[in-house]
């Protein structure tokens, strides 16, 4: 879900477009300036994409991680990441002592038309960003005690991140809440582990710091003592103001946790944003890594805002 900061935008224009910041129009808690912005985001949206491409890699660049953080990794590009179904992970696991393993893959690395991991049913091809997080992580309760986790969805609520935009440790999620249903509004009490049964579909609202309010559906493929496994997808567009960042389907992950011992079980994480996203709004390579970390601390009992982030 990653979001590039509007000071951002504003500083890329006057360096590189040579537009005045006076003609720049900055944000203010009144609603007409609020939606003044909004257009003119929406033209500066029309421009910047030839000065947008020449700039991405200079201004996302990974910065090597401090030796605390997950380990941003080389693997072989061709080979693609590939989820436990069956075979061997790519990454692979890191060990129990160590970093997880985080890599984020490049689209130069398969071209447009990427086609995803069959086990992970995503239909669509491409991506804008994808990340994925290999770990091994000590837990001893019984998979039911992860379930009750993963359906704890207000747990989510307060979730910290590193903005490589402010440079700043900051709230990732505003609110979390489990829903009756595909509709906004339905709130209602966390999911019990009881109702996370193997097949079945469930809604929560969540509100991010900077794409606002959204519907996802979490569909849970998998449950068993030995093996969870789940995906998430955006069901309702998410928006930057009033301009559409992100429509439904296009923020996918899914996540396969299996056992390997009695105190010991292994985590695989791997999150897109579709090719058709907003590239402007969703192309912050290391935001993306952060906030998947985020979500793999918050799952393996990590404090979110622990030093260092995965990426700077």
């Amino acid at each position: 879900m990653s979001v590039r900061g509007f000071d951002d935008l504003r500083q890329l224009l006057i360096t590189r477009l040579g537009i005045q910041a006076a003609m720049i129009i900055v944000r203010t808690k009144n609603e007409l300036p609020r939606f003044r912005d909004a257009l003119t985001l929406s033209v500066l949206l029309l421009v910047l994409p030839a000065v947008y491409s020449a700039q991405e890699a200079d201004r996302f660049q990974l910065s090597p991680p401090a030796p605390q953080a997950g380990r941003l990794i080389d693997v072989e590009p061709q080979l693609g990441p590939q989820p436990p179904c069956g075979t061997e992970p790519i990454p692979p696991y890191a060990g129990l002592d160590d970093l997880a393993n985080v890599k984020s893959w490049s689209k130069s690395d398969f071209g447009r038309d990427w086609k995803p991991p069959a086990c992970t049913g995503w239909a669509e091809v491409g991506f804008t960003t994808l990340v994925t997080i290999a770990a091994r992580f000590p837990h001893t309760p019984e998979a039911g005690g992860l379930l009750r986790h993963i359906g704890a969805i207000s747990e989510l609520a307060g979730m910290r991140y590193w903005s490589t935009t402010h440079k700043q440790w900051r709230t990732l999620i505003v609110d979390a809440y489990a829903l009756t249903g595909s509709q906004s509004g339905q709130r209602r009490e966390d999911f019990t582990s009881d109702e996370m049964k193997e097949g079945k579909v469930l809604y929560f609202e969540q509100v991010d710091n900077l794409s606002g309010k959204a519907i996802y559906r979490m569909h849970i493929v998998e449950a068993s003592a030995r093996r969870l496994v789940f995906d998430v997808e955006n069901v309702s567009t998410m928006r930057y103001f009033l301009i559409p960042i992100l429509h439904p389907g296009d923020l996918q992950s899914m996540y396969f946790l299996d056992r390997e011992s009695d105190s010991v079980w292994r985590y695989y994480s791997i999150v897109r944003t579709g090719k058709n996203a907003n590239g402007l709004i969703a192309g912050n390579e290391s935001s993306s890594v952060n906030r998947a970390v985020a979500f793999y601390r918050h799952m393996v009992g990590i404090p979110t805002a622990q030093e260092p982030p995965g990426a700077r």
